[in-house]
């Protein structure tokens, strides 16, 4: 199988539940030229060493795949652009400004300014999860997907943000539409029905900004709770952010404050009714959870790769050459299974030692939520083990969504015996 070829159908939606023979296949090459002119990087020290190099930008607009204009026909888009600009996120920045920007935001979010933001979550976490699963008693089967990994890091991202949750049903839909829409990169999307889709996702995209504008400018004429007000009048050392870096700051705070943590939380439900032996392990050890999470994440990379990175010269490594201007997709699902770092590394091991994975990403750009997703992910994986009395699968795999790059189940339907008090 050539590295396009196994591309191709790591890439399909038919194989989203279980893309990792194909990734093996490619880690043949760990850097290797694929569909489109993307150099694909699918080993442990190929990614770590271009994740902290800076010939590697993360400057959408330098990408070839992010280059492209989009054709703007609803004035009201158009006019919403000359308002508030273009400036792109910090995800997609590279220093100085993604320093400044990064900074800036973590003003509100976690030290050393602000160290008692992600703590000061913990109770309400509890709250939430263990309200959910009140809700479960008397039943005996429950989605964890939408039944408990989602409203949990919705209802935080919103609190901390200052989003109103009675939106939810809305920007729910304007999210999932974006993910199958606009971060779709196999086959699918050039059909009739993934163009479809593509252009529902991009009409999600402005209207979930026009949300967000809506917000940021009605914190602008009254100071309210949530760091999208804090960031409006924010006076910090490094200055002000745009209107724009606002906008577009909270929108990727907001999607992946809750979109990669549901991916978690069904992950590790599904991943230890997958190897029953662990429920017991964990109920017995709980000190182990932390790290039993962080092997989900290993074997289940929440964001498998983010497609914004470009050359920014030609890079010599594992024996190709990456040509500038080309586009790079750090392969994190597939990087955290190579056996040259994790011995058996297709296995569910809760204690494994030296996990060192790349889940959360690396380099400048690691994930911003870190903590917060931890202490999500930790406090509901706690109480379902605790509460959750013996636990089945009702199908197995499970339906995923379409994202590859967002990658996690559509629906973990469950049966168990009762959910204790």
């Amino acid at each position: 199988m050539t590295p396009e070829e196994a591309w191709d159908e790591a890439m399909k939606l038919e194989n989203r539940a279980n893309p990792y023979p194909f990734f093996d296949e490619l880690r043949k090459t760990p850097v290797a030229r694929v569909t489109n002119g993307v150099y694909a990087v699918t080993g442990y020290p190929e990614l770590i060493a271009l994740a902290h190099d800076p010939r590697v930008s993360s400057d959408f607009r330098r990408s070839p795949l992010g280059g492209r204009p989009r054709e703007i026909t609803d004035p009201s888009v158009a006019e919403m652009i000359d308002r508030y600009g273009q400036d792109l996120s910090f995800i997609q920045q590279d220093p100085p400004d993604h320093d400044r920007a990064r900074r800036s935001c973590m003003r509100y979010f976690g030290p050393p300014h602000s160290p008692d933001v992600i703590p000061s979550q913990e109770p309400l976490c509890r709250r939430i999860v263990n309200d959910l699963l009140d809700k479960a008693m008397g039943k005996t089967r429950i989605d964890t997907v939408d039944d408990f990994a989602y409203p949990l890091p919705v209802e935080v991202i919103c609190r901390i943000l200052g989003v109103p949750l009675e939106d939810e049903p809305q920007f729910h839909t304007w999210i999932a539409d974006m993910a199958a829409g606009v971060f779709d990169l196999g086959p699918e999307i050039e059909t009739e029905e993934g163009q479809a889709r593509r252009a529902r996702g991009v009409q999600a995209g402005q209207e979930l900004k026009q949300y967000i504008i809506g917000l940021v400018e009605r914190a602008a004429k009254s100071p309210c709770p949530g760091m999208i007000s804090q960031l409006v009048h924010d006076d910090g050392p490094d200055g002000p952010l745009s209107p724009s870096e606002i906008v577009n700051n909270t929108i990727l705070l907001f999607v992946a404050g809750h979109d990669s943590t549901v991916n978690l939380i069904s992950h590790c439900v599904l991943t230890v009714l997958r190897n029953p032996g662990s429920i017991e392990l964990l109920r017995s050890r709980p000190d182990l959870i932390p790290g039993a999470i962080e092997e989900v994440l290993r074997l289940q990379s929440s964001v498998q790769f983010f497609p914004s990175r470009s050359a920014l010269a030609d890079i010599e490594i594992a024996g190709t050459t990456i040509p500038k201007g080309s586009p790079i997709f750090l392969m994190y699902g597939a990087a955290n299974r190579d056996p040259r770092r994790f011995p058996d590394p297709n296995t569910f091991d809760p204690q494994r030692q030296d996990n060192e994975h790349v889940g959360w990403g690396r380099g400048i750009h690691v994930c911003f939520g870190g903590p917060l997703a931890r202490l999500e992910v930790n406090t509901a994986f706690e109480a379902f083990l605790s509460r959750v009395d013996n636990p089945r699968l009702v199908e197995d795999p499970p339906p995923y969504r379409i994202s590859q790059v967002f990658r996690g189940p559509r629906h973990v339907f469950i049966d168990y015996d009762q959910i204790r008090p």
